[in-house]
């Protein structure tokens, strides 16, 4: 088996990316990385972030790639979560991701870095590190109207990404805000 053969299934399993790191725990050095960059068989994508040459592209590659570019502990935050499923109309020119660590290298302008909380629950949608869509909704709170974020609700509970006690949790949350915003103007 090559390299290449031992990175493979790893990255077609993650939207076709691989990081050194990952490569490495595969026992592929880094150095290999880079050689078969330049033999055309895995594209540079950004620091330590590699993906197959081949791969057919998929609508969630743009989250992936974002996630893998902040590195290890990084999983989507918020709006982009809600724009990951179509539930509310958020700003898709961004992506937004909670990291643990400090970022230092410079990443493209369409990421948005956001220090992440120690108690958030992080789960994998679609194989991609993010918080829990219930709790991107009241992450948004404060960035999206309460007439977008009560049918995000409703559209996450249709497609099974909130339970229906989540749903009603949610819902009266997202009331008693509005109230509260409408007793403030």
């Amino acid at each position: 088996m090559t390299y290449f053969d031992d990175i493979y299934d790893q990255a077609a399993d993650n939207y076709g990316f691989i990081t050194t790191a990952e490569a490495r725990a595969l026992s592929v050095p880094s150095i290999e990385m880079v050689k078969m960059a330049k033999r055309g068989k895995l594209d540079h994508i950004g620091y330590g972030v590699y993906r197959l040459n081949r791969y057919y592209p998929t609508e969630f590659d743009s989250y992936a790639q974002a996630v893998a570019l902040v590195g290890d502990g990084a999983y989507l935050y918020g709006e982009s979560v809600l724009g990951m499923f179509n539930l509310a109309f958020v700003n898709p020119s961004r992506i937004m991701i909670a990291t643990p660590a400090r970022v230092r290298k410079t990443l493209s302008k369409h990421i948005k870095i956001i220090p992440a909380k120690p108690d958030t629950k992080v789960t994998r949608y679609e194989c991609i590190p993010s918080q829990t869509v219930a709790d991107a909704i009241r992450a948004c709170k404060k960035t999206v109207m309460a007439e977008r974020l009560l049918p995000a609700i409703e559209n996450a509970r249709l497609q099974g990404l909130v339970s229906e006690r989540e749903a009603k949790e949610l819902t009266k949350e997202m009331r008693n805000a509005r109230k509260a915003t409408k007793q403030q103007a």
